[in-house]
C-alpha cells in the first residue's frame, strides 16, 4: 500500500508531508524512516524519494519504507539552509521541543512521529548552494550496525565517526537505540546523476539489508576512500573577514600539514588571510560559493581511515 499524509506542527499552519510505502508480504516488518529536506538548499535526496515512491512495489516488499521528502518546509521554499522563520538550522535543535520555535516544533514532530517508529534510519543531505563534499555515506563509527550498513549502502566514500554531536536528526536516532546513515553529496544547488543514483541505490539496498526487499542487491564494490574523523562543518576553517574566496585545493584532496589551501582576497584582488593544513589530512568540505562572510566555514580536514582497520 502506497499512501501519502501530512503531519501538522503544533501552533502552526505548517504541514510536514510523509510518503509511506507497506509492503503486502509482512505489513508488520521492519521499518526504514528516510528524511530529507532538513536544509531547504539540499535538493538530491528530495528527489530520490519521490522517485523511490513512485517506483516501489508494495507486493514485492515484507515491513515499510516510511519517507519524509522535506523535513522543513519554510527552508525549502526559500532554498535557504536555515529556517527564515527563526533563523535555526533544523539540523542543530534536535530532539526539539513542542513549545519552541518552529525548527524546535518541526524537530520534536518528527522525533515523536517518524523515528520513534524506524527499526533503521536514514538523513539525505549534501553541500548545499554553498559547499561542496564528496558522495558519501557517515555512520557511527561505534555502532557496528551503521559499519555494516554503510559497507553496503554503495557510496564511494565512507565516513566513520567516532562522535556524534547533539542536536542532529541522527543523534536523536542514536537517543533512542536506533541505528543510522547519513549521506552527503556535491550538492552545488544541483542534483548529479550520479549522487540521486547513489542515493537510490543505497536506499534499495538498506532495504534488502533489513528483510524488506527480498530481491538480489546491488552489487556494491569496496568503497575507495574510508575517512574518519567528527565531522562537524560548524568546526571547521572559518573565515575570520568577508571577502572572495580563492580554492587551491577541491574535495578528498590530500594535504600536508602547513599546506596552504586556499586564501581570501579583497575587491582588488589583494590577499586578506590564507588558510593552511593544521595536519596532515584529505579535504572533506570546501566552500563552493566564494563569497565569504566573517564566521563562514571554508575547509573541513578528515582523516584517512588506515588499511585493515574498522
Amino acid at each position: 500500500m502506497k499512501l501519502t499524509r501530512s503531519i501538522p506542527v503544533p501552533d502552526s499552519v505548517l504541514q510536514i508531508p510523509v510518503l509511506t510505502v507497506t509492503g503486502s508480504r509482512q505489513p508488520q516488518g521492519p521499518c526504514l524512516a528516510v528524511s530529507a529536506g532538513v536544509h531547504g538548499d539540499e535538493y538530491e535526496g528530495v528527489r530520490a524519494i519521490y522517485e523511490l515512491f513512485r517506483e516501489l512495489d508494495p507486493a514485492a516488499m515484507s515491513g515499510t519504507l516510511l519517507c519524509v521528502p522535506v523535513l522543513n518546509p519554510p527552508a525549502h521554499r526559500a532554498c535557504s539552509r536555515v529556517n527564515p522563520v527563526d533563523g535555526l538550522n533544523l539540523a542543530r535543535v534536535f530532539p526539539g521541543e513542542p513549545d519552541g520555535t518552529i525548527s524546535n516544533r518541526i524537530a520534536w514532530v518528527f522525533d515523536q512521529q517518524i523515528l520513534s517508529r524506524a527499526s533503521f534510519y536514514l538523513d539525505l543531505h549534501s553541500g548545499g548552494v554553498r559547499y561542496g563534499m564528496p558522495s558519501m555515506v557517515g555512520y557511527d563509527s561505534t555502532d557496528p550496525r551503521g559499519r555494516a550498513a554503510a559497507e553496503i549502502f554503495g557510496a564511494p566514500v565512507i565516513w566513520g565517526h567516532p562522535v556524534i554531536e547533539p542536536g542532529r536528526t541522527i543523534s536523536a536516532a542514536m537517543a533512542r537505540g536506533i541505528p543510522f546513515l547519513y549521506t552527503e553529496a556535491w550538492g552545488a544547488g544541483r542534483i548529479a546523476r550520479g549522487d540521486l543514483d547513489m542515493m537510490k541505490r543505497g536506499i534499495l539496498n538498506l532495504m534488502r539489508h533489513l528483510g524488506i526487499l527480498e530481491d538480489e542487491a546491488s552489487v556494491v564494490a569496496p568503497p575507495p576512500r574510508r575517512l574518519t574523523g567528527v565531522g562537524n562543518t560548524d568546526g571547521g576553517i572559518v573565515a575570520s573577514m568577508p571577502g572572495f574566496l580563492m580554492l587551491d585545493v577541491q574535495i578528498l584532496d590530500r594535504v600536508q600539514a602547513g599546506q596552504r589551501l586556499g586564501y581570501l582576497v579583497d575587491e582588488w584582488g589583494s590577499t586578506l588571510e590564507e588558510y593552511n593544513a593544521s595536519q596532515d589530512a584529505t579535504i572533506g568540505l570546501t566552500r563552493e560559493m566564494p563569497i565569504v562572510e566573517a564566521g563562514d566555514t571554508l575547509f573541513l580536514l578528515a582523516s584517512e581511515e588506515q588499511e585493515g582497520t574498522a
